[in-house]
């Protein structure tokens, strides 16, 4: 049977909360229960840093990162991970100590790693935080409004071959350029793993709404149910509607081959509500098999963009390997060739005028 125990004030507020805490109002937490090992995804953990590994600093709340030293008092919210470049981890706590899994506050149980990263970060927890009655802070409690699907909104999709293919990139990019061609745009992540990188690089793109998972409850979407997911895009884009946007460019996390991204893009309505789809690769050969999978499943690219328009040998490779037009990050920013890309996919064609858009662009990255 748990218990709880009370929490000083000074505890808490010298504490380094994670951005995944962002939306959680401090003054709800009242004690600290010890039923550690019955935490779910989202439940937000007091803990001590026990071990510095590969996370070194904490991505705060406040949108700046910390250092983190040993035997600092952090809240990170319990979750699972999935990054095929660093950790795979699942939301399950051990009261002798957890692993941090991602800076932007994720503590779970390490799984599976890559070569090249050290030991996580080690996290002894002290408590779940609760409110007074006992009941555990999950951050979804603290979520946007349940809303539907904007039937006006033009959505524009963008998806990658991997990690670090340059999706963010060109999001923030086309949201950069679509608002100074005069557009009312927003800027999503619709699924991944809480970090600030990508929500301040959209913030930084100047869209007049930013919002991620978090903001629907999540402090990761990997395994949650393709429901609870679907349910919250349709949340973010019926909030960016309500604050007057006409445009949507929405980020889906990791590769498309990956389980809940393959899942949604196979899902009609999902797929369908996309007005188009923007592949993000970093080679040509990534091109060429993202494209093929896209295919396989019924949708083919409107552009593609990513590491490979850095190369304009690889961007030749790409478009003679698959056809579709290669743009870079100068294009995606520039408002004529933004409004080009626009027009060209709110009309549904295959490509644009060939004047309109700029293929390589050695800035991409």
């Amino acid at each position: 049977m748990s218990s709880t125990t009370s929490v000083a004030s000074d505890v808490l507020a010298q504490a380094k909360w994670a951005f995944s805490t962002r939306r959680v109002s401090r003054s709800d937490a009242g004690v600290l229960s010890d039923a550690i090992g019955g935490a779910v995804s989202g439940d937000l953990v007091l803990g001590r840093v026990d071990r510095i590994g590969s996370h070194k600093r904490i991505q705060l709340a406040e949108g700046r990162a910390s250092e983190l030293y040993i035997g600092d008092v952090v809240v990170l919210a319990c979750g699972d991970r999935y990054a095929p470049d660093q950790f795979e981890g699942l939301a399950s706590l051990n009261p002798h100590g957890a692993d941090m899994l991602a800076g932007g506050g994720v503590l779970g149980s390490l799984r599976h790693r890559h070569a090249r990263m050290a030991a996580p970060t080690r996290i002894i927890p002290l408590g779940l935080l609760s409110r007074s009655s006992g009941h555990a802070i999950n951050v979804a409690d603290y979520a946007l409004e349940g809303s539907t699907r904007p039937s006006t909104m033009t959505v524009i999709g963008v998806v990658g071959t991997s990690m670090n293919a340059g999706k963010t990139t060109a999001v923030a990019a086309l949201a950069h350029g679509l608002t100074r061609a005069g557009h009312s745009v927003a800027a999503i992540k619709a699924t991944g793993t809480g970090a600030f990188g990508d929500f301040n690089a959209y913030i930084d793109s100047g869209a007049r709404f930013v919002a991620d998972f978090t903001d629907a409850g999540m402090v990761s979407t990997y395994r949650h149910p393709l429901a609870r997911i679907e349910a919250a895009i349709d949340t973010l884009l019926g909030h960016a509607a309500r604050s007057g946007c006409e445009v949507a460019v929405v980020e889906l996390a990791d590769g498309v081959v990956q389980k809940e991204t393959a899942e949604l893009l196979r899902t009609p309505r999902i797929r369908n509500g996309f007005a188009g789809l923007i592949l993000a690769s970093p080679d040509a050969l990534g091109a060429a098999g993202g494209c093929s999978i896209l295919r396989n499943m019924g949708i083919e690219p409107v552009a593609l963009t990513g590491m490979v328009s850095c190369s304009p040998l690889a961007t030749a490779e790409a478009e003679a390997a698959t056809d579709i037009r290669v743009i870079g990050r100068k294009a995606l920013c520039d408002p004529a060739q933004a409004n080009a890309l626009l027009a060209q996919i709110s009309s549904g064609l295959p490509d644009v005028d060939g004047a309109a858009l700029v293929a390589v662009d050695e800035s991409a990255a």
